[in-house]
């Protein structure tokens, strides 16, 4: 890219083509779930089948990077939307002629594989369509995209879903994916073919071998800061996908008609904070100093302390969820900031042909041991009903403990990055 203009046309195309697709994508990862709930009325069905949806996810991801790397971005892009818009109509077609928890199972696990060989298209095209100098503000713009579609996904889909039921969300978010697709057919995207192997298997494996030696060997601060991030996912982030639904729809009593909305408000309330996390990081980008980055994992865990409290001491539903909605929006901004900045740090120190294999994996085992921690709370919730409260106070302090632990790890970046800084200067 030889402007230092962010908005070209062909980033415009990306960014409008996430903006449609990531609706759709909102829409159906907030009611398949929610369906599964309602209709069974299992935290534990819930959770073990929210961890079989993300396993595909983390597993395919390494190898989207590879293929993002030898392959044009574009056609990546457009095919993976368009095998979207396809499952769905399929499992609009099946959906009262098979059992209904092993279609919502198949199809949330396609879903998220999907996803994990279409987020690297997307994440190593933003360095070959931005500057150097751009990287933070487009890396923020495309954070800022996702967010809105998860804002504006959840609390539309929530509203119909409540009144309507689930088809009409099945029929919009193939609409989505489909105009997504063709719009996705336009944009350019320079791309070098690299050589393969003799065959794919070799090609994996050679690429997978070098992602680790890179990772481990090369710059082996990512992947302390990995562990790290992995860690924080199973105690927080998934306590977060399974405890906040359980929560509204189930334990505060609100008929389940209001309750599928009011949770859908909370999924806005998450998206809303991500938001103001991508803006304050597209303005203050240059004021952040990696090497504090612990600091916002531990105002993260602070932020869902009073869930905890309001549960256990709060004898009002909505005073309750009004403390949720609160908290769910406070929490995303420290963590939309750790995300941006760490995504950016990747990019800039990652050679420019390894940019999908190294992304692909961070992303990886930073979600490994999601399923593991949905499963767990899935259970918890179920099997202990009465200490919802208690299981919202542990969960957070142990997150502490991890950010604590992490500040050794984020004082190593800081030399890291301002050596590359001096070099490009």
């Amino acid at each position: 890219m030889n402007s230092n203009k962010l908005f070209q046309k062909d980033f415009t195309l990306v960014v409008i083509g996430q903006i449609i697709s990531l609706f759709g994508n909102a829409i159906i990862r907030f009611a398949l779930p929610l369906y599964l709930l309602n209709q069974t009325g299992s935290a534990a069905l819930f959770g073990i089948v929210s961890a079989c949806a993300f396993i595909p996810m983390i597993l395919l991801t390494p190898v989207g990077g590879i293929f993002t790397d030898r392959m044009n971005k574009r056609n990546i892009m457009v095919a993976l939307d368009f095998t979207t818009a396809a499952i769905l109509t399929i499992f609009t077609i099946l959906l009262w002629h098979m059992d209904m928890v092993l279609l919502i199972l198949i199809t949330l696990i396609l879903l998220y594989a999907i996803a994990g060989a279409y987020q690297p298209a997307v994440q190593a095209s933003i360095p070959v369509l931005a500057s150097p100098e751009q990287l933070m503000p487009a890396n923020a713009v495309i954070n800022l995209v996702s967010s809105l579609a998860a804002l504006i996904g959840p609390v539309i889909g929530g509203a119909i879903f409540g009144f309507y039921g689930l088809y009409p969300i099945l029929y919009i978010g193939i609409v989505c994916f489909f105009i997504s697709a063709i719009m996705e057919i336009f944009i350019k995207i320079p791309f070098a073919k690299l050589p393969a192997e003799a065959s794919i298997f070799k090609t994996v494996v050679k690429d997978l071998k070098i992602s680790m030696h890179f990772i481990c060997k090369e710059q082996p601060v990512i992947a302390k800061s990995i562990w790290i991030i992995a860690a924080f996912n199973m105690f927080l982030s998934s306590l977060i996908i399974i405890g906040i639904p359980v929560i509204v729809t189930q334990r505060l009593g609100f008929p389940m008609q209001l309750g599928n909305q009011l949770y859908g408000y909370a999924q806005g309330c998450i998206a809303a904070g991500s938001i103001l996390g991508g803006l304050l990081t597209g303005v203050f980008g240059k004021k952040l100093n990696v090497q504090n980055a612990y600091l916002l994992l531990f105002a993260d865990a602070l932020t869902l302390i009073p869930i905890g409290l309001v549960l256990m001491f709060s004898p009002s539903a909505m005073l309750s969820y009004g403390v949720i909605l609160v908290c769910c929006f406070v929490m995303m901004v420290p963590a939309s900031i750790f995300s941006i900045q760490m995504l950016s740090y990747i990019q800039l120190i990652t050679p420019p042909h390894l940019i999908g294999k190294i992304v692909s994996c961070v992303m990886a085992v930073c979600l490994c041991a999601s399923p593991i921690g949905q499963a767990m709370y899935g259970w918890l919730f179920q099997s202990i009903p009465d200490m919802t409260a208690v299981i919202f106070l542990i969960g957070p302090f142990i997150t502490c403990l991890i950010s604590i632990w992490a500040k050794s790890t984020f004082a190593e970046i800081k030399p890291i990055l301002s050596e590359i800084q001096y070099q490009n200067s």
